[in-house]
């Protein structure tokens, strides 16, 4: 199970569409309900109902699950199957409800801020082989700089973000076997060949499919609706 994390700006929504271009690949847009099982949340997420209340509504004040194209009711009879319930079952439902629904056979996710929980979503998903993009964080902190979900308008700020992103997943990569970096540059002046790499990294044969992204990058990001407080005010657009 591919998962890309990175520091914000880093090409992860890139690599994110030349992954899931792959017949047999389909990733989601981000999701962050599994850094929940790293936190005291865990314990409420035991319990079936909880499960599926929280990710249904997560995040809690402008929910995302429209994005997915899964109805809860659906995820709800899926999650009634998984008897006795397990956390872990629960996540990998959701996961197979949605490549089921691409027509796909695998799933992997792309949520750039699990750069900093890979070891427990590690021991969460033992399959799960996170892909660190790095991207010259320059380049990543001034395109950051410009967008409407960056922590600080100055650069000084946004650069100690960015190292503590980095810095994060190399100490957790460090301890584990299913962990690689690779660099945004490589990827877009070496293309083929790193993604050969990961391919091979999450036993995946290369499909050149993968090259022609951009064939249905459009469509496959009309997934994102706009997101909304309780109230109905809107936090983000669509566009």
């Amino acid at each position: 199970m591919p998962i890309i994390v990175g520091a914000p700006r880093s090409g992860t929504t890139l690599l994110r569409l030349m992954l899931d271009a792959h017949p047999a690949l389909a990733i989601p847009p981000e999701t962050g309900f599994l850094a929940l099982a790293a936190g005291p949340a865990r314990k409420y997420l035991a319990d079936r109902e909880r499960f599926l209340s929280t990710l249904t509504n997560f995040p809690p004040n402008t929910p995302a699950w429209l994005d997915f194209g899964i109805l809860a009711e659906e995820f709800r009879d899926e999650i009634q199957g998984i008897d006795p319930f397990d956390i872990a079952e629960g996540f990998r439902a959701f996961y197979r409800l949605y490549a089921t629904r691409m027509s796909k056979s695998r799933w992997g996710d792309k949520t750039p801020f699990y750069v900093h929980h890979i070891e427990p979503i590690s021991r969460l998903l033992p399959e799960a082989r996170f892909i660190h993009l790095i991207r010259d964080g320059r380049d990543a902190c001034m395109s950051w700089q410009k967008t409407w979900f960056r922590p600080a308008d100055d650069i000084p700020t946004l650069a100690r973000r960015w190292q503590e992103a980095v810095l994060s997943g190399r100490r957790q990569g460090a301890r584990s076997a299913a962990y690689m970096e690779i660099r945004f540059e490589d990827l877009i002046e070496r293309t083929r060949q790193t993604l050969e790499s990961v391919c091979r990294f999450i036993a995946m044969d290369f499909h050149p499919a993968m090259l022609q992204y951009h064939e249905h990058a459009a469509e496959r990001l009309k997934e994102h609706k706009e997101r909304r407080l309780a109230d109905g005010t809107v936090v983000v657009t669509r566009e």
